[in-house]
Protein backbone atom coordinates (compact mmCIF):
# COMPACT_ATOMS: atom_id res chain seq x y z
CA UNK A 1 0.00 0.00 0.00
CA UNK A 2 1.44 3.60 -0.81
CA UNK A 3 0.29 6.24 1.50
CA UNK A 4 0.32 9.87 0.34
CA UNK A 5 1.36 11.60 3.32
CA UNK A 6 0.71 15.49 3.65
CA UNK A 7 2.93 15.74 7.15
CA UNK A 8 4.05 13.47 9.79
CA UNK A 9 1.17 14.30 12.28
CA UNK A 10 -1.83 12.88 10.05
CA UNK A 11 0.09 9.94 9.10
CA UNK A 12 -0.06 8.43 12.71
CA UNK A 13 -3.71 7.42 12.49
CA UNK A 14 -4.09 6.09 8.74
CA UNK A 15 -0.71 4.30 9.17
CA UNK A 16 -2.01 2.53 12.38
CA UNK A 17 -5.12 1.64 10.72
CA UNK A 18 -3.66 0.71 7.19
CA UNK A 19 -0.86 -1.53 9.14
CA UNK A 20 -4.08 -3.18 11.69
CA UNK A 21 -6.02 -4.23 8.81
CA UNK A 22 -2.78 -6.28 7.36
CA UNK A 23 -1.14 -3.73 4.66
CA UNK A 24 2.75 -3.06 4.05
CA UNK A 25 2.82 0.90 3.93
CA UNK A 26 4.79 2.69 2.49
CA UNK A 27 4.63 6.28 3.01
CA UNK A 28 4.87 8.81 -0.09
CA UNK A 29 5.43 12.50 0.75
CA UNK A 30 4.65 14.80 -2.25
CA UNK A 31 3.12 18.10 -1.71
CA UNK A 32 3.96 20.89 -4.22
CA UNK A 33 1.36 23.20 -2.52
CA UNK A 34 2.88 23.69 0.61
CA UNK A 35 4.15 27.21 0.71
CA UNK A 36 6.98 28.82 2.05
CA UNK A 37 9.82 26.68 1.34
CA UNK A 38 10.89 26.62 4.87
CA UNK A 39 7.46 25.06 5.57
CA UNK A 40 7.71 22.55 3.57
CA UNK A 41 11.03 21.59 4.79
CA UNK A 42 9.81 21.83 8.07
CA UNK A 43 6.87 19.06 7.26
CA UNK A 44 9.27 17.16 5.84
CA UNK A 45 11.76 16.44 8.62
CA UNK A 46 8.46 16.51 10.72
CA UNK A 47 7.76 13.22 8.71
CA UNK A 48 11.67 11.99 8.29
CA UNK A 49 12.06 11.81 11.73
CA UNK A 50 8.47 9.88 12.60
CA UNK A 51 9.53 7.40 10.17
CA UNK A 52 13.01 6.94 11.39
CA UNK A 53 11.85 6.44 14.89
CA UNK A 54 8.90 3.95 13.83
CA UNK A 55 10.84 2.34 11.51
CA UNK A 56 8.06 3.18 8.54
CA UNK A 57 9.36 3.42 4.98
CA UNK A 58 8.86 6.56 3.24
CA UNK A 59 9.58 7.63 -0.24
CA UNK A 60 10.00 11.49 -0.25
CA UNK A 61 9.99 13.40 -3.86
CA UNK A 62 12.91 14.74 -4.75
CA UNK A 63 11.19 17.34 -6.86
CA UNK A 64 9.36 20.74 -5.33
CA UNK A 65 7.22 21.71 -8.09
CA UNK A 66 5.69 24.81 -6.77
CA UNK A 67 5.39 26.30 -9.98
CA UNK A 68 3.01 23.49 -11.17
CA UNK A 69 0.78 23.97 -8.44
CA UNK A 70 0.38 27.52 -8.71
CA UNK A 71 -0.17 27.54 -12.32
CA UNK A 72 -2.99 25.15 -11.83
CA UNK A 73 -4.28 27.75 -9.09
CA UNK A 74 -3.78 30.68 -10.12
CA UNK A 75 -7.15 32.24 -11.69
CA UNK A 76 -9.25 29.36 -10.41
CA UNK A 77 -8.98 29.98 -6.41
CA UNK A 78 -12.29 29.04 -5.90
CA UNK A 79 -11.23 25.55 -7.08
CA UNK A 80 -7.58 25.72 -5.85
CA UNK A 81 -8.91 22.20 -3.12
CA UNK A 82 -9.57 20.28 -6.29
CA UNK A 83 -6.26 21.31 -8.48
CA UNK A 84 -4.21 20.60 -5.48
CA UNK A 85 -6.10 17.02 -4.57
CA UNK A 86 -5.56 16.03 -8.15
CA UNK A 87 -1.82 17.01 -8.41
CA UNK A 88 -0.83 15.03 -5.28
CA UNK A 89 -2.85 12.04 -5.74
CA UNK A 90 -2.20 11.58 -9.34
CA UNK A 91 1.61 11.84 -8.99
CA UNK A 92 0.81 8.86 -5.80
CA UNK A 93 -0.78 7.07 -8.35
CA UNK A 94 1.87 7.37 -10.91
CA UNK A 95 4.58 6.00 -8.38
CA UNK A 96 2.26 3.41 -7.17
CA UNK A 97 1.52 2.00 -10.63
CA UNK A 98 5.38 2.19 -11.39
CA UNK A 99 6.60 0.87 -7.48
CA UNK A 100 4.28 -1.90 -7.70
CA UNK A 101 1.98 -1.00 -5.20
CA UNK A 102 -1.35 -2.74 -5.13
CA UNK A 103 -3.35 0.11 -4.08
CA UNK A 104 -2.79 4.23 -2.67
CA UNK A 105 -4.40 6.60 -0.56
CA UNK A 106 -3.91 9.56 2.15
CA UNK A 107 -3.64 10.93 5.15
CA UNK A 108 -5.74 13.69 3.77
CA UNK A 109 -8.91 11.83 4.96
CA UNK A 110 -7.68 11.92 8.36
CA UNK A 111 -8.55 15.98 8.79
CA UNK A 112 -12.09 17.12 8.76
CA UNK A 113 -10.97 20.34 7.68
CA UNK A 114 -10.26 18.53 4.17
CA UNK A 115 -12.75 18.39 1.55
CA UNK A 116 -13.45 14.57 1.87
CA UNK A 117 -15.94 13.66 -0.57
CA UNK A 118 -13.59 15.72 -3.30
CA UNK A 119 -11.01 14.07 -2.38
CA UNK A 120 -12.39 10.51 -2.36
CA UNK A 121 -13.94 11.36 -6.18
CA UNK A 122 -10.56 12.72 -7.46
CA UNK A 123 -9.10 9.91 -5.91
CA UNK A 124 -11.41 7.56 -7.44
CA UNK A 125 -10.88 8.68 -11.22
CA UNK A 126 -7.62 8.64 -10.60
CA UNK A 127 -7.17 5.16 -9.33
CA UNK A 128 -9.07 4.00 -12.87
CA UNK A 129 -6.75 6.42 -15.24
CA UNK A 130 -3.67 4.46 -13.89
CA UNK A 131 -4.87 1.26 -13.09
CA UNK A 132 -4.53 1.33 -9.45
CA UNK A 133 -7.09 0.75 -7.14
CA UNK A 134 -8.04 3.86 -4.27
CA UNK A 135 -7.97 2.79 -1.00
CA UNK A 136 -10.98 4.68 0.46
CA UNK A 137 -11.06 4.56 4.24
CA UNK A 138 -12.73 7.53 6.53
CA UNK A 139 -10.13 8.09 8.67
CA UNK A 140 -11.45 11.14 10.86
CA UNK A 141 -12.49 9.37 13.25
CA UNK A 142 -9.17 9.05 14.46
CA UNK A 143 -7.97 12.33 14.14
CA UNK A 144 -7.90 13.75 17.64
CA UNK A 145 -6.11 10.49 18.77
CA UNK A 146 -3.40 11.62 16.27
CA UNK A 147 -3.57 14.96 17.47
CA UNK A 148 -3.19 13.94 20.79
CA UNK A 149 -0.57 11.53 20.09
CA UNK A 150 1.61 13.68 18.07
CA UNK A 151 1.56 16.73 20.99
CA UNK A 152 2.55 13.47 23.41
CA UNK A 153 5.50 13.55 20.57
CA UNK A 154 6.38 16.67 20.57
CA UNK A 155 5.95 16.86 16.43
CA UNK A 156 5.65 20.18 14.86
CA UNK A 157 2.28 20.78 14.17
CA UNK A 158 1.57 22.84 11.27
CA UNK A 159 -1.36 25.47 11.73
CA UNK A 160 -2.66 25.61 7.84
CA UNK A 161 -3.54 23.13 5.44
CA UNK A 162 -0.33 24.16 3.68
CA UNK A 163 -1.05 26.21 0.50
CA UNK A 164 -0.25 29.83 0.22
CA UNK A 165 -4.31 30.86 0.19
CA UNK A 166 -4.61 28.60 3.42
CA UNK A 167 -1.67 30.68 4.98
CA UNK A 168 -3.44 34.06 3.86
CA UNK A 169 -6.68 32.81 5.76
CA UNK A 170 -5.64 31.13 8.75
CA UNK A 171 -3.36 34.38 9.68
CA UNK A 172 -4.92 37.56 7.90
CA UNK A 173 -7.46 38.89 9.71
CA UNK A 174 -10.80 39.31 7.14
CA UNK A 175 -11.98 43.20 6.93
CA UNK A 176 -15.21 44.50 6.46
CA UNK A 177 -16.76 41.13 5.33
CA UNK A 178 -14.86 40.68 2.51
CA UNK A 179 -14.57 37.20 1.42
CA UNK A 180 -10.83 35.67 0.43
CA UNK A 181 -10.41 32.75 -2.22
CA UNK A 182 -12.01 29.14 -1.17
CA UNK A 183 -14.58 30.99 0.77
CA UNK A 184 -18.55 29.80 -0.59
Amino acid sequence: MLLHVCCGPCAIYPLKVLQAEGHAVTGYFFNPNIHPYTEYRRREETLSAYAQAEGWPVIFAREYPVEDYLRQVVYREGERCRFCYALRLRQTAGVAKHGGFEAFTTTLLVSPFQKHELIREIATAVAAEYGVPFLYRDFRPGFKEGVAESKRRGMYRQQYCGCLYSEKERYLPKRGGRKTAGEG
